[in-house]
């Protein structure tokens, strides 16, 4: 058998519908075996000559086989639904799973393979639930009970049909570890395409500028080739269980009716007429006990694809987040009345995972309420890994971020959301019209709210210009829209979650000299009344903060208002002065 251990107990969650599949699937089987005995008893008459009991045992076995099509039907119904809701329930407990770990761990993984784990994963996994595992029931249930009734009638053809099922289920199981081995690599090559090809359409342009789309073509070719290879070897193995399983089936089928046939017509076996239903009552029940082994066998292709399937799922439900959610706060407290909160980083020290070097060291800042905060430096000294622990994509080593002096861990991820709004460097817009997008803030808002908020923004005027406004679908990534336009909608996206905390993460690194200048003026406005925190490598955009801090090799090298950072003449001046900014 099939088995996993995270399967067993991804069935718990879907075990309502994996019943039912059960249960109509034994209704089916008892149809079946109803029809077998009832044509046994048929043949029987027949051989006796009583053609009005044969008569009407076939009108009983026609109206079995009406009720079994019927059933056949709701069983092949409730199939589909079952499939379509634990495809449903898995996607659904994979991407709850995904925003538990967070960014930390997609950086870590390629998107292809994720991909591959969520769509053709679940995919593999709903045949194996839907399908293989209640025929695994039926096959240990059906069998067993037919084999048990028919000891009755001839316990010596009982044995041999007894023996020749646990033959089928227990020979090929020699197979099943080179069978796992070998599907586990033809996983790994078919994610790894998956993973390339994904890649290589994202990479598109890049490919074109540089002349490498041949080449990389070719790379693909060769994946295609490995996964060919793969699935080739792993038919071999399932050949040869299938081979074995279909010569066991028909050698226990005959050697059952063998042993009947011999019993009827040893001296002394009694008269003709009840030996032959012994012959026909077994010979229809082996049918009946060898279908589900077979229907096992046809199915099994779905379990096995379940089972090399499961490991990337295992992955993906057994990593660890690297801030897990163990707070219990679903408040920030003092905030009842609202306000802006006071934010502090306190003694903050953080080292990724494999590194030796702190990314941050011993970082203290604090931004007051409705004060303006920037952190700045070069490339690599810290600024982002400040925003990923504050936003709890990660957490400190040593020392705390807190909001009103509140260690930012006690709140649940959910609370400590509500507080922040962030407008990313990176800004991403799903494909779907602008207002779909702008509502991923606040699903509720109005198309006045939405209007209100796009207006603080500097956004408005483009998105009513659009060719349907604010129910203009948007490609992918937001393609459609130029830099400046898409982080306008992103900070309107901000504005409108309403949060008393704002992140700027290079807001305008994307856009040109005019696209800085409208979105300063809208950072500006939206500044007001919160407390916000900018990270920036364009110093021009921060010389009107309250506070600048300024972080070299993820440490706090100075601090203090622009005039006075100048002033000094330290590492400040040297960045205003590498980028030519007038004092």
């Amino acid at each position: 058998m099939i088995v996993h251990r995270r399967l067993i107990q991804l069935a718990g969650d879907v075990k309502g519908p994996i019943a039912v599949c059960v249960g109509l699937g034994l209704a089916v089987s008892s149809a079946y075996a109803a029809q077998a005995l009832l044509l046994a008893g048929s043949l029987a008459a027949l051989a006796r000559g009583r053609w009005d009991e044969a008569v009407t045992l076939l009108l009983w076995a026609f109206a079995v086989i009406a009720a079994r099509a019927a059933l056949i039907w709701l069983r092949e119904t409730a199939t589909v639904w079952a499939g379509a809701l634990i495809r449903a329930k898995l996607r659904d407990r994979l991407i709850t799973r995904l925003g538990e770990l967070g960014p930390a761990h997609l950086t870590g993984t390629r998107t292809g393979q994720t991909q591959t784990t969520l769509v053709d994963g679940v995919e593999g996994l709903d045949p194996y639930f839907s399908r293989y595992l209640p025929q695994v029931v039926i096959t240990f249930t059906v069998p067993t009970v037919l084999v048990a009734w028919l000891a009755t009638v001839n316990p010596t053809a009982a044995a041999v049909l007894g023996a020749a099922v646990a033959g089928v289920l227990i020979i090929p199981r020699f197979w099943d570890a080179t069978l796992l081995r070998r599907g586990r690599t033809r996983w790994t090559a078919f994610a790894d395409l998956a993973s390339d090809y994904l890649e290589a359409m994202q990479g598109m342009a890049t490919l074109r500028a540089f002349g490498a789309v041949g080449r990389v073509g070719a790379r693909l070719a060769t994946r295609a080739r490995e996964l060919y290879e793969t699935t080739m070897r792993q038919l071999k193995v399932s050949l040869v269980e299938t081979g074995v399983s279909a010569f066991l089936i028909q050698a226990g089928t005959a050697g059952a009716v063998l042993a009947a046939a011999a019993a009827f017509a040893a001296p002394g076996a009694g008269t003709p007429g009840p030996g032959a239903w012994e012959v026909f009552a077994v010979l229809m029940v082996a049918v009946e006990c060898f279908r589900p082994v077979k229907n096992l066998s046809e199915y099994w292709h779905a379990g096995y694809l379940g089972i090399t399937a499961v490991d990337g799922i295992e992955d993906l439900l057994s990593a660890r987040p690297a801030a897990p959610d163990t707070g219990t706060l679903a408040a920030l407290p003092g905030r009842a009345g609202g306000g802006a909160p006071e934010l502090r980083f306190e003694g903050v020290t953080f080292t990724y995972p494999g590194r030796e070097r702190p990314a941050v060291r011993d970082v203290s800042v604090t931004a007051e309420p409705g004060r303006t905060v920037a952190l700045v430096g070069p490339s690599g000294a810290g600024k982002s890994t400040c925003v990923s622990l504050l936003l709890r994509h990660l957490d400190p080593q040593h020392g705390r971020v807190t909001l009103n002096g509140v260690d930012i861990r006690t709140l649940t991820l959910a609370a400590l959301r509500a507080q922040i709004a962030v407008v990313a460097q990176d800004t991403y817009l799903f494909h779907g019209t602008v207002a779909d997008n702008l509502r991923l803030a606040r699903p509720g808002a109005t198309d006045e709210e939405l209007a209100a908020a796009a207006r603080d923004a500097g956004a408005h005027d483009f998105i009513a210009a659009l060719p349907d406004g604010y129910a203009t679908v948007l490609g992918e990534r937001g393609a459609t829209l130029s830099g400046g336009q898409r982080q306008r909608v992103a900070l309107a996206r901000a504005l409108l979650a309403d949060a008393p905390l704002l992140v700027l993460d290079e807001a305008t690194s994307h856009v040109d000299a005019r696209g800085e200048a409208v979105i300063a003026r809208a950072l500006a406005r939206a500044r007001n009344g919160r407390t916000c925190l900018v990270i920036a490598h364009r110093l021009s955009t921060v010389r009107d903060a309250d506070h600048i801090v300024v972080l070299a090799d993820g440490a706090v090298a100075e601090s203090g208002g622009h005039g006075d950072l100048l002033a000094a003449g330290g590492a400040y001046t040297r960045l205003v002065t590498a980028q030519e900014i007038p004092a």
